[in-house]
């Protein structure tokens, strides 16, 4: 039987095609279309108060919506992690009654995108020893310094910045503020990879201003909600499955039918030790999977989906040596894979090192002794 959830799902999907086609060829232009779209249909913010822009009315909304879309959803639909994943639920958990009202609804709809402002060029994984300022003036912060590696904020309205408020050493002197990203005092800087995308940036600040009521949760007590923000991404990160769209390859595990595909193609799928690392590589995704799953401690998850994209891109290199250095221009298989192996590589550095996460997990999971500083 079709319930009234389930046609209103179809009745967005109908009108969805004609939604992204006027929406016009830039990611952002159609990411933005898509999540205004899904806020008008009321199917976003599942679990989320009304009153913030979310919806109450559907029992296990999220996880319904997820079966009903199962595999229509356009790709655009994965490009908001940082908002939804990271700035919204610290937002709900530390922010103000006024900031919920100001923030959530505009994340929700993608009306405010946001980027993350922790990593220094002498702060990232040693995250507490961040020397970007904010200082109090009036009614309003000025901040000043730099962070790097970005992600997305050359398309960010907003950014979620750690900055120090205090004279207190360490992790003791700093807040956590919302700093709109489109005013004049913040210049963004791409950083081009090897891949020859740009998805990190260096961001400058020079008296920048952030209103004062704009910080979360206490002045110089920003650890709390930054180490619960760490939590959400490194939770989202090992959540995220197997995926075969080319630019998701740095988030991403490439799917194992991918790489059996590569096999027969290139011969190796008869070749007995080849054999034996596709059977690594099915095993390790089915894993991956499980462990998701089961919503364990957050750095085991990122870890592991770490592992095995890395196995995936070492395998793939050694069927595609010869396609990986040179290629046809117009040869899209040979540059999926191109792009992976080059890319392969920051899921270890990105949301944290695997060094970092394996700390996390001895230190917070299992219950051993910190790591001499």
């Amino acid at each position: 039987m079709v319930d009234d959830f389930a046609r209103e799902v179809e009745a967005f999907f109908e009108t969805l095609p004609a939604v992204m086609d006027a929406a016009g060829s830039r990611e952002m232009d159609k990411v933005r279309a898509l999540r205004g779209a899904m806020a008008k249909a009321r199917l976003v913010g599942f679990g989320i108060p009304e009153e913030y822009g979310g919806r109450t009315d559907i029992e296990n909304g999220e996880r319904r919506f997820q079966e009903l879309s199962d595999g229509r959803m356009p790709r655009e639909a994965d490009r908001l992690g940082i908002g939804l994943n990271m700035a919204l639920p610290i937002i709900l958990q530390y922010g103000t009654e006024e900031q919920r009202k100001r923030f959530i609804a505009s994340t929700l709809s993608a009306e405010e995108v946001w980027c993350q402002l922790y990593s220094e060029p002498e702060a990232g994984s040693d995250l507490a020893s961040l020397r970007t300022t904010a200082v109090l003036d009036g009614d309003e912060w000025v901040v000043n310094g730099q962070k790097v590696w970005t992600s997305g904020a050359m398309n960010s309205e907003m950014g979620v910045l750690l900055a120090r408020t205090g004279d207190a050493p360490r992790n003791r002197g700093i807040s956590m503020l919302l700093i709109p990203m489109k005013q004049p005092g913040v210049e963004v800087r791409p950083l081009r990879q090897m891949t020859g995308a740009a998805e990190f940036n260096e961001v400058f600040f020079t008296n920048a201003r952030v209103p004062r009521d704009w910080v979360v949760g206490e002045v110089n007590d920003g650890w709390r909600a930054a180490t619960g923000l760490l939590a959400h991404e490194r939770s989202s990160l090992g959540n995220v499955g197997a995926d075969d769209k080319r630019e998701a390859s740095g988030h991403a595990a490439v799917p194992f039918h991918y790489l059996r595909a590569l096999a027969e193609r290139t011969g190796y799928s008869t070749d007995p030790i080849m054999r034996q690392d596709l059977a690594r590589a099915f095993t390790g995704e089915k894993l991956m999977g499980w462990v998701a799953q089961r919503k364990v401690f957050p750095s085991v998850g990122k870890l592991w989906r770490t592992k095995q994209s890395r196995f995936v891109s070492e395998t793939a290199a050694r069927m595609t040596l010869n396609s990986a250095l040179a290629q046809e221009v117009d040869d899209k298989d040979a540059d999926f894979w191109r792009y992976f192996i080059l890319n392969a590589p920051r899921m270890s550095i990105g949301g944290g090192t695997d060094e970092i996460q394996k700390n996390t997990i001895g230190e917070r999971a299992l219950g051993l002794p910190r790591e001499p500083s």
